[in-house]
């Protein structure tokens, strides 16, 4: 079992960046892969990047490469998204997930185990 507590969003100027964490709990964090999602009012959930466990494999949304990073310190059981050059439209809430062990950097929500309560990012104009 693992419990995830997002923070670090909040209102920034387009153009902007933001950096939200997710401090993780649980025995099997440090060999599980992890993702950040986002999902918008009336709209299904939509992936963001992922890390593979060993943090050596990312993969993100076309809509944000170049853009974000993903990172994580299995040591301190965080997992970081650096949001760079922040546009209105990835105004949102965005959630940290975990996945599963020894899990690589998947994009699709089926591959992912627990979910966090999600912060708000709002990106104005």
């Amino acid at each position: 079992q693992v419990q995830l507590v997002e923070s670090g969003g909040g209102l920034v100027q387009a153009g902007g960046s933001l950096r939200l964490d997710c401090a993780a709990s649980g025995r099997t964090f440090s060999s599980s892969a992890m993702g950040w999602f986002r999902q918008a009012p009336g709209k299904e959930r939509e992936f963001v990047a992922s890390i593979s466990w060993r943090g050596g494999t990312t993969s993100y949304a076309d809509a944000v490469k170049g853009r974000f990073a993903i990172s994580r310190d299995n040591a301190k059981n965080t997992v970081s998204l650096q949001m760079n050059i922040l546009k209105p439209e990835d105004t949102t809430v965005y959630y940290c997930s975990a996945g599963r062990v020894f899990g690589s950097a998947s994009s699709s929500p089926r591959d992912y185990l627990y979910w966090g309560q999600g912060t708000q990012v709002t990106v104005s104009s």
